[in-house]
C-alpha cells in the first residue's frame, strides 16, 4: 500500500483511516484490498428528488436509477456548438436506443474540480509555471457554489488542499507542492506511530500517477454529486503505482468524473525516451475529457486551461433510465449521437449499480 503524506484542509479536516486499512491489508491478501485508500472530502448532501423532464439532474441517489452524462458538442474544426435541444441527439446503451428523460443545455450547474499536479523530479523545470497558471485558472473558473481540491503526487500522494471555494486557500495549496524524489511533502500521517510509512509491496515508487487518479476519484470525487472533473498536470509517466491505468480509469468512471490531462513533458529530461502520452489519451477519451499537449511553454499552458474552462462552461447534460434494469455492477457502454453529425465528447460508459449498493 503506498504511503500518503500529510493532508491540509481549510474548509474541512479529512479523517484518515490509514491504520485500520493497513491492518485490514495484512489480514486479507487480495489485490482489491491492497488498493491505496484514504478518506476525505465533504459529507454527502441529503438525497434530492429527481427533477422534472428537461431540467438538469443535479444529483443521482440511491433508489433513483438514472444515468447522467455531461458532454460537449463540436464541429469538424473543434469549435463548440451551443444551443441544441434534446431532439438533436440519440442515446444508446450497449447499442440499444434509450429514451431521454432529462436534458439541459445549461452551463451554470455547480462544478466540483480536482487539480492533480505532478511534483516528481521530471517536473522540476515546469512546476512553478504550473502553480502560477493553475492558480489563475481556479480564480477565473470557480463560482460561488463550486468547489475544488489540490493534490500532488510524486513518491507520495499529498492532499494539499481539500474541498473549498476559497481561491486564496487553493493558491496556497498549489504553492505547497514541492519537487520530491524521496520524501514526503507534508506532515506525518495521523494515526501512524511516529509518522512511519505504511508497508508497501510491489514496484519501487517514483511517480504515483495512477494511484493519484484512483484516490482523487474514489476518495474525493465519488463522494460528490453533479458536474465533476479532474485536471491532471503531468508528463504522463508513471513509476511505481500499485494500481494500473485500468484501475485509475475505472475509478474515474465510477466517480462520474471527466479527466483532462495537460501533458507538460520536459522531453529533454528523458533524453528522447519519452512515452507518456498513450495511456493519458486512453484515460481522457474513456472519461469524456481530452489530452492537451503543452510541452514546457507557459503560453500553451494558459491556452490549455482556457480551453478547458470553456468546455466545462459549455456542457450539455442528458439523463436516461436504463432499459436494462439489472443491478449487476457491470460496465455499460454508452454512446451519444448527434443527428447532425457533430462530434460528441463524452465518457465511454458507466458502471451499473450493484444489487447490494446503498
Amino acid at each position: 500500500m503506498p504511503e500518503f503524506s500529510g493532508l491540509h484542509s481549510s474548509a474541512r479536516r479529512c479523517v484518515l483511516a490509514i491504520t485500520a486499512c493497513a491492518v485490514l491489508l495484512l489480514a486479507h491478501l487480495s489485490f482489491a484490498q491492497n488498493m491505496p485508500v484514504y478518506t476525505g472530502g465533504q459529507p454527502e448532501p441529503p438525497a434530492e428528488q429527481p427533477p422534472d423532464t428537461d431540467q438538469p439532474v443535479t444529483t443521482l441517489k440511491a433508489g433513483v436509477d438514472v444515468v447522467q452524462l455531461f458532454f460537449n458538442v463540436k464541429d469538424k474544426k473543434g469549435a463548440l456548438i451551443p444551443n441544441l435541444d434534446k431532439t438533436a441527439f440519440d442515446v444508446f446503451e450497449d447499442g440499444r436506443p434509450q429514451p431521454i428523460k432529462y436534458f439541459s443545455a445549461e452551463s451554470n450547474l455547480p462544478l466540483t474540480l480536482g487539480i492533480l499536479i505532478d511534483s516528481s523530479g521530471s517536473q522540476e523545470r515546469v512546476l512553478e509555471m504550473e502553480k502560477e497558471v493553475g492558480a489563475s485558472f481556479l480564480k477565473d473558473i470557480l463560482r460561488e457554489k463550486d468547489l475544488a481540491f489540490v493534490l500532488s503526487f510524486d513518491v507520495n500522494i499529498d492532499l494539499l488542499q481539500d474541498f473549498t471555494n476559497s481561491n486564496r486557500d487553493l493558491k496556497a495549496g498549489l504553492n505547497r507542492a514541492r519537487i520530491n524524489t524521496g520524501g514526503g511533502n507534508g506532515n506525518p500521517i495521523p494515526g501512524l506511530s511516529g509518522g512511519g510509512p505504511v508497508p508497501t509491496a510491489g514496484n519501487p515508487r517514483g511517480t504515483l500517477l495512477y494511484d493519484a487518479v484512483y484516490l482523487a476519484s474514489h476518495d474525493e470525487l465519488a463522494k460528490e454529486v453533479g458536474r465533476k472533473a479532474m485536471i491532471v498536470l503531468t508528463d504522463g509517466m508513471d513509476f511505481g503505482s500499485q494500481l494500473t491505468i485500468k484501475d485509475a480509469i475505472e475509478a474515474a468512471q465510477k466517480a462520474d468524473s471527466i479527466c483532462y490531462v495537460l501533458l507538460i513533458a520536459d522531453r529533454g529530461f528523458y533524453g528522447g525516451m519519452y512515452s507518456g502520452d498513450g495511456e493519458m489519451k486512453k484515460m481522457a477519451r474513456e472519461t469524456g475529457g481530452r489530452v492537451i499537449e503543452v510541452g514546457n511553454k507557459m503560453d500553451k499552458l494558459k491556452e490549455a486551461f482556457d480551453q478547458i474552462a470553456l468546455e466545462l462552461r459549455s456542457q450539455y447534460s442528458v439523463g436516461f433510465t436504463p432499459l436494462n434494469t439489472k443491478r449487476d455492477g457491470t460496465f455499460r457502454k454508452v454512446e451519444i449521437r448527434s443527428k447532425e453529425g457533430y462530434k460528441i465528447q463524452a465518457r465511454a460508459g458507466y458502471y451499473a449499480r450493484a444489487e447490494d449498493a446503498n
